[in-house]
């Protein structure tokens, strides 16, 4: 599981925009986006899967970090 610290998701599209970027990435994941905590669980990404999906995410506008 990747979990994803993503700043300035505001509203249902932005939820749309992250999940579809994830999707990218990794077709037809389970994305769970929690609007109010700003985090971004992916259950069954692997790690070496990280790069690529904070890069596809920063590509919609986003800033993304890793959770401690």
């Amino acid at each position: 599981m990747i979990e994803l610290n993503v700043e300035g998701m505001t509203c249902q599209h932005c939820v749309r925009a992250v999940t579809e970027a994830v999707r990218t990435v990794h077709p037809g994941a389970e994305v769970a986006v929690d609007l109010e905590t700003g985090k971004v669980r992916i259950p069954a990404a692997a790690a070496q899967e990280q790069p690529a999906l904070v890069a596809a995410i920063e590509e919609e506008g986003y800033k993304v970090t890793s959770s401690p």
